[in-house]
């Protein structure tokens, strides 16, 4: 998993390789170490508890490998009895799941029932289209390419009303403005259009109409199945309205001031493009999958509409356009015809009725499940699915309960409950009444506690919350009401959210999801209290010790901003705020009001005991620190959003307070969500999405591009090397550097002033020079860089592009000594063309094609350098090592030709007796200017190779480099 973080040791510069590390306590590791230990695996549940079940006989209970199956032979609507299977840690049963089918089949044989049961729509069905489906198959046409298009031949007089259906396929990897089609006349270019984009991890259409743009609200599920379109208008009150699968998905009124006017005719329709001229000019193409065209000359009603969705024909309507009809052309030749299989979902009266209708299953003696549809409000008995595990441990804790109360259990039942009332699952007796005096109880029983929690009275705590968190609000409630309920809702949350010992938690897990379905209820309970949180107010704030809950609403506007929501009042830490952007971004598609609920959590203990919650990579180290583990190091903090009553996800921009190290540990912090559908939908940690901002000190900032439950995760290091190194390394880190400059500005200087006279060993000089002192200038700044993102970007690029065209130059000196001493075969002119192509043309390349590859992971989150934990920082390592092989060859030759020129010279000019010590002087007068191109020709980096081995060899390359600007001046 990409973190996106780097350790200091990891940056290859020198002054950057030991950067300043964030302190943190040492009892981290400890602390892991303890939660690792007290979150071993249980035991699964007794095969006692099991042998008890199965003794009883009760023709109404299934037990299966691994699901038990529960008739409830008593009848409820379809909502109370998806709410008691709930109840049960269960659902109902599932249409199209064989087992399901098998099970309810064997439970209505065994209990000769002959009434029907209900059943939910499977979720890989269309929601809107439940039963009694049928297949159809439609001639179709598919869109792959941004030049394709299909022009509609049909003649379109004035029109005072237009309605359009279209069944579309939509492309999921389309992410830019797409036209379904485009109407355009000779007088008005943008007559009617229906467009779409994706927004919010959504798709989003809007309507063109005469000109005008609609907002982007009607949304289309963003899947690969066919989906149902209509859009309607009438000039006389200026009614427009888009339809998806039956459903009116947004609608509205034009500008009453405005005249009204027809829809000119004689217009040309196209398929697949925006026309920016009549007829031409197309831009903005739908990528997909296009059939069942039709067009009216009225405007349909939504009756109508829901007839068409299942694939019926009004016949006493005329069309302008039928798709069985069609006539098309010209068809550009990228648009392919498709065979478009269709599930219509049954009839008109079927359609009419849906929203009221739900699934119900009837046992046939020949086996084969045979589903009819009921109003939801009816009663039937029903099947409940569980799994097996869950359902043993639930039986135990109730029956534990009954028998042997714990103290929390005796507290609630002086306050007139029992464990009955906590583990009802009658719902249809649920109501506010009694959930509120439950949660009052309750509440009552979690202060006057002085006792740990036992894991069987956390079982029951999360029974009670889940039934209130489902507990719908009431014209009958005012928001006092609300605020009381939600009060002891937050109390209760609170009390198991603080449980010290990470062990309970695991005991019980075959029946609750672990800490986070805690806030996961107090999501829940937000939703579905806001609108009477938000009766007469604007803000309502509910706390607890450790938890703040605020539900907050706005108008929006062209200025709209929200204020950050902050979980501790001194200092503003740990604050969480909407990006401006995007609030400007809903006004501008017409919402009018916005609400946020905000939450935040100082304590959950626990939550990351268990390594597979928390799978991401270690960061690379250079071998000066030993990766240990990863550990939730923050409070959680979420945001949910709501522009007009519908959910929306907008980006966030988030800031929460973590630990720091001290000197044996180092934390490396990472931005984080928590997925409730990784990990088989029992939730984990995730990072899409998610990059660091900015971290100093024991704060880090963080941007996600969604909005759920956040917090900070912390990779744990083990530091190798002492703070006195580390502290000595990054001072010579520093004086080197400006040595190194220093030096390198001084050669400059001299090049200019004294009139060197031009030849190409100066001008490749020159060039090295200008590349190395602008490398060493922004290696400096790039600390000073760090704490700002844009900055730290650029400087990040430039870098790279500086470093790399340091060694090019390197490499060009390497190649320079070669023609001058070894061979050579290129005159002067040809030499310096090639030599300004290697120095300054190849990096830009090179960076260019890395930041066009690689954009979004191209820099590190922590440091001003390339992203260590991808394939990135190759653009730079690639190229490096390359330059010092190549130089390593030309110096040993080099030095193989001086030397054996100087042996030569020896033996000609001194007597036999004198030749071997004269030779031995000439050897080291020709040599020694080579050896002082070491630096010259970067091979002093080949220590940085080797860093990691030992601190003697860190503190050699940090030496070493910092005589470069020196022997630039030597030359």
């Amino acid at each position: 998993m990409d973190t996106r973080s780097q350790s200091a040791g990891d940056h290859p510069m020198a002054n950057s390789t030991y950067v300043k590390m964030f302190a943190a306590l040492f009892g981290v590791i400890l602390a892991n170490a303890v939660i690792m230990g007290t979150c071993e695996p249980t035991q699964s549940w007794s095969d006692r508890a099991e042998r008890d079940i199965l003794d009883v006989p009760d023709s109404n209970l299934l037990l299966q490998n691994d699901a038990v199956y529960l008739l409830v032979n008593t009848s409820f609507s379809f909502k109370q009895a998806s709410h008691y299977c709930h109840g049960q840690t269960g659902a109902l049963t599932t249409s199209g799941v064989k087992e399901d089918e098998e099970g309810a089949q064997q439970l209505l044989l065994r209990s000769n029932l002959k009434s029907p049961v209900w059943f939910r729509t499977s979720r890989s069905q269309n929601p809107t289209a439940r039963l009694s489906q049928h297949k159809t198959v439609f001639p179709g046409l598919s869109f792959k390419s941004k030049d394709g298009y299909a022009r509609v031949n049909a003649s379109f007089p004035s029109l005072s009303a237009v309605s359009i259906c279209v069944r579309v396929q939509w492309d999921p990897r389309d992410e830019n403005v797409s036209t379904v089609f485009s109407y355009a006349t000779r007088s008005v270019i943008n007559e009617f259009q229906l467009r779409g984009k994706h927004a919010d991890r959504k798709l989003r259409l809007a309507l063109v109409i005469q000109g005008q743009h609609h907002p982007y609200k009607a949304e289309l599920p963003i899947d690969e199945d066919w989906h149902h379109v209509c859009v309607t208008w009438r000039s006389k009150d200026r009614f427009w309205a888009i339809y998806v699968d039956g459903r009116t998905g947004d609608s509205g009124h034009g500008n009453a001031r405005e005249k009204a006017k027809d829809i000119y005719g004689d217009g040309i329709f196209i398929l697949g493009q925006d026309q920016d001229t009549f007829g031409g000019t197309f831009t903005e193409p739908f990528f997909g999958n296009l059939t069942d065209l039709n067009i009216w000359g009225e405007a349909l009603e939504l009756k109508q509409v829901q007839a068409l969705n299942t694939c019926s024909e009004l016949t006493n309507h005329r069309a302008l356009f039928r798709w069985r009809d069609r006539s098309l052309s010209p068809v550009h030749h990228s648009v392919q015809n498709v065979s478009a299989t269709l599930n219509c979902p049954g009839s008109l009266k079927t359609a009419q009725r849906r929203e009221e209708e739900c699934e119900v299953f009837n046992g046939r003696p020949d086996g084969q499940p045979q589903y009819n549809l009921a109003v939801c409000t009816h009663t039937f008995p029903f099947i409940c699915r569980s799994n097996k595990e869950h359902y043993l441990k639930m039986k135990e804790l109730r029956e534990s309960l009954r028998s042997n109360p714990s103290h929390f259990m005796q507290d609630l039942m002086q306050f007139g409950m029992t464990a009955d009332d906590v583990f009802s699952d009658a719902v249809d007796g649920q109501s506010w009444s009694s959930v509120s005096r439950l949660l009052n109880a309750s509440e009552r029983a979690v202060l006057k506690e002085h006792e740990p929690l036992e894991d069987r009275d956390m079982v029951s705590l999360m029974h009670v919350l889940s039934r209130a968190a489902d507990l719908p609000s009431t014209a009958n409630q005012s928001r006092r009401d609300a605020e009381r309920l939600g009060q002891s809702f937050i109390t209760i949350a609170d009390s198991l959210l603080s449980q010290q010992e990470a062990s309970k938690w695991h005991s019980i897990k075959e029946v609750v999801k672990g800490p986070m379905s805690v806030i996961q209820t107090v999501d829940r309970m937000l939703n579905n209290l806001n609108s009477l949180l938000m009766d007469d107010t604007d803000s309502v704030q509910i706390h607890s010790h450790n938890i703040k809950v605020q539900v907050q609403q706005q108008l929006l506007s062209d200025a709209s901003h929200t204020p950050p929501f902050c979980g501790s009042d001194a200092g503003h830490r740990d604050c969480i705020s909407v990006a401006a952007k995007n609030m400007k971004e809903l006004h501008n598609n017409d919402f009018r009001k916005v609400t946020l609920l905000n939450t935040w959590y100082s304590s959950v203990n626990c939550l990351s005991e268990r390594e597979e919650n928390i799978s991401l990579s270690p960061i690379v180290s250079d071998g000066s620190q030993r990766y240990v583990g990863t550990v939730l190091g923050s409070s959680v903090i979420s945001s949910s959003v709501l522009a007009d009553g519908l959910p929306v996800s907008v980006a966030i921009h988030f800031t929460l307070q973590h630990r720091v190290q001290n000197s044996t540990v180092k934390l490396i912090p990472v931005c984080a969500f928590w997925d409730f559908d990784l990990m088989l939908e029992r939730g984990g940690w995730s990072t899409k999405g998610c990059a660091v901002i900015s971290s100093q000190n024991n704060f880090t900032s963080c941007y996600c591009n969604h909005t759920t439950n956040f917090a900070l995760l912390l990779q744990i290091y083990e530091v190798q090397r002492s703070v006195e190194h580390e502290t000595a390394l990054q001072i010579l880190s520093l004086i080197g550097s400006g040595v190194s400059l220093c030096g390198l500005l001084f050669t400059l200087i001299l090049f200019v002033a004294v009139g060197v006279p031009k030849s190409d060993r100066t001008t490749v000089h020159k060039n090295l020079i200008a590349a190395l002192t602008v490398a060493q200038f922004l290696l400096i700044f790039s600390d000073w860089a760090a704490g700002n993102q844009e900055a730290c970007w650029v400087v990040t690029a430039l870098l790279h592009l500086f470093f790399l065209s340091s060694f090019c130059w390197m490499l060009v000196e390497g190649l320079l000594l070669w023609s001058k001493v070894v061979s050579v075969n290129i005159s002067e002119e040809r030499r310096m063309k090639l030599y300004y192509v290697l120095g300054w043309g190849l990096p830009v390349v090179i960076v260019a094609v890395t930041l066009v590859a690689t954009l979004d992971q191209y820099r590190a989150q922590q440091y001003c350098w390339l992203n260590l934990q991808s394939n990135v920082i190759w653009a730079f390592a690639g190229p490096v090592l390359f330059v010092l092989a190549v130089n390593a060859v030309v110096l040993f030759r080099v030095v193989m030709v001086t030397v054996a020129s100087a042996r030569r010279r020896a033996k000609m000019l001194t007597p036999s007796s004198d030749s071997k010590l004269h030779m031995l002087d000439l050897t080291w007068a020709a040599t020694r200017p080579v050896l002082i191109l070491l630096p010259v020709l970067g091979l002093t980096w080949l220590c940085g190779v080797l860093v990691h081995l030992s601190d003697v060899v860190a503190y050699l390359f940090i030496t070493l480099n910092a005589f470069q600007g020196q022997s630039m001046q030597s030359l």
